[in-house]
């Protein structure tokens, strides 16, 4: 399991686009997002800065969360 911060992810539109985000890097990912948090979790086979990478790739100011 992966955990990202998200900074400016505040809405339902952002949670969309984070979502799309991540199954474009891993089209199998399960995502679960907390928006209040502004964190999401993700069940991926693909490592951890490949994703947080596809996050950053498409404007999101995403931060790995340590385990």
């Amino acid at each position: 399991m992966h955990r990202f911060r998200i900074a400016n992810m505040n809405c339902g539109g952002c949670a969309k686009g984070v979502t799309a985000a991540l199954q474009q890097a891993d089209p199998l990912a399960r995502i679960d997002i907390a928006l209040d948090a502004r964190a999401a979790a993700v069940m991926s086979a693909v490592d951890a800065a490949r994703l947080e990478q596809a996050l950053r790739d498409a404007g999101w100011q995403a931060e790995r969360i340590p385990a």
